[in-house]
């Protein structure tokens, strides 16, 4: 059978756009933390991941969403910031044009076709030396010991599966005096936002503290919290006490 003199070029082609593609983002940047089954199970109801998008964009700059955020947080150039959920990117590339070029951003999803969208959007954008993209756990994002100033979870915390997962795997990964910022909706967490009391109540549960709480647009917040002190409660993983949906 004769091969057409074509099929190489083809082939090698192919393989390159693979190769690129399998380069746009990492299969986390630590080892795998404590597993999910080490948990509690939440006492609430978990919603399904349905998008990369939460809202347009053009109407979140209009009401200063990300800027003022930006503010609350503390974000200046040098930072580094976790973007814990990224998505379609909203947050990454601006919190990127925040940082600069002596900042960094590790922008982490557990969904590859997420990932490679945003990917593409840090290409065309320019910031591809100040974005990491990481392919994290469900319940752990795989990011470097000690390297976050800022962790910054947008609404996404309602689909997290084993809150209490993500959250203890999260606390390596904070510097001493890093934030945690956490925007959601004001609603139940199965019509895809998580009611104050239940994540103050959540993040206690695994040690955390928060120093700041800031309304938003349309009945959004933004909640902040301090890392757990070194020693701090709870001191292992069974000893989590799951919070119940009284707390919403």
């Amino acid at each position: 059978m004769r091969r057409s003199p074509y099929l190489a070029p083809v082939l090698l082609a192919v393989l390159l756009s693979c190769t690129v593609r399998a380069a746009d983002y990492v299969d986390g940047l630590a080892p795998p933390g404590v597993p999910a089954s080490a948990f509690p199970v939440p006492g609430r109801p978990v919603a399904g991941i349905v998008t990369d998008i939460w809202h347009d964009e053009a109407s979140r700059d209009g009401a200063g969403e990300a800027e003022r955020v930006m503010d609350l947080l503390g974000v200046k150039p040098g930072v580094t910031v976790g973007d814990i959920g990224a998505g379609s990117g909203y947050y990454t590339v601006r919190l990127a044009r925040r940082v600069g070029p002596t900042g960094h951003i590790y922008a982490e999803d557990v969904v590859p076709e997420y990932l490679e969208r945003l990917a593409q959007r840090v290409r065309s954008e320019g910031l591809s030396s100040t974005v990491t993209l990481v392919r994290g756990d469900p319940a752990d994002p795989r990011l470097p010991p000690g390297s976050l100033d800022l962790a910054l979870l947008v609404h996404m915390y309602h689909e997290v599966q084993q809150p209490y997962g993500l959250l203890w795997n999260l606390r390596p990964t904070l510097r001493a005096a890093a934030k945690i910022g956490i925007i959601d909706a004001r609603k139940q967490t199965a019509s895809h936002g998580t009611p104050p009391d239940l994540l103050r109540c959540e993040l206690a549960a695994v040690g955390y503290r928060q120093t700041g709480f800031y309304d938003l647009q349309e009945s959004t917040y933004l909640a902040v919290f301090a890392p757990p002190a070194a020693g701090s409660n709870p001191v292992t993983p069974a000893a989590i006490r799951p919070c119940t949906q009284a707390h919403g």
